[in-house]
């Protein structure tokens, strides 16, 4: 039998985090571009995050060398109260590559202990299907539909449950549409994001 593979990274959680994004598991070593969350260069997470935050896609990227500026990843997400981690502890890969559809989760990440690192924490955002269902079997709530949220309580607290689109090249939606997704519930949660994701209906 495979070996499971256990989580290569410490949960991100800054004291002052607001919303903690779930994903799954980080892909195998030879495809990570640093040894931090969305590794990938073909995940458009930090794109994501640059278009939503500052109206830049590449603000985040090193596009000479094909990198992430990590430093400045980190030093965002501390700034802004921005939390990261998955949902899977340790998972066995029924086949070779980073997809979702092929992870076998052999251990949950346990949400509730998670979350009580961060008092000011409002929301948690899924990153993909299997993460979503992850939260709900944890908290015994319904997968809520992409772009939306359902109220989850984690250790006596009411938190919002935002199931988001993956940010995988797989996931067949452009790029600002996606960053549409994520900026309308980072403004639910109460950040200034970029002005041209800004909306008026919460």
């Amino acid at each position: 039998m495979t070996q499971p593979e256990r989580h290569p990274f410490e949960p991100f959680t800054p004291a002052t985090a607001r919303v903690l994004f779930l994903g799954t598991f980080p892909p195998q070593p030879h495809r990570r571009k640093m040894e931090f969350y969305y590794p990938n260069w073909i995940n458009d997470f930090w794109r994501v995050m640059g278009l939503t935050f500052y109206g830049d896609a590449q603000r985040f990227c090193d596009t000479e060398h094909r990198q992430f500026r990590l430093d400045d990843i980190k030093e965002f997400l501390t700034a802004r109260g921005i939390a990261l981690y998955d949902t899977a502890e340790a998972v066995v890969r029924l086949r070779d590559n980073a997809s979702d559809a092929f992870l076998k989760i052999v251990e949950p990440t346990d949400i509730d202990r998670l979350a009580k690192l961060m008092p000011q924490l409002r929301a948690i955002a899924t990153t993909g299907t299997l993460a979503a269902e992850q939260v709900a079997t944890a908290t015994a709530t319904s997968v809520p539909p992409i772009g939306r949220y359902e109220e989850i309580t984690l250790n006596g607290r009411t938190l919002q449950h935002w199931r988001l689109p993956s940010t995988s090249r797989a996931y067949p939606l452009p790029l600002d549409r996606k960053a549409e997704a994520y900026a309308r519930m980072l403004s639910c949660v109460g950040f200034e994001i970029a002005e041209n994701y800004r909306f008026t209906d919460k």
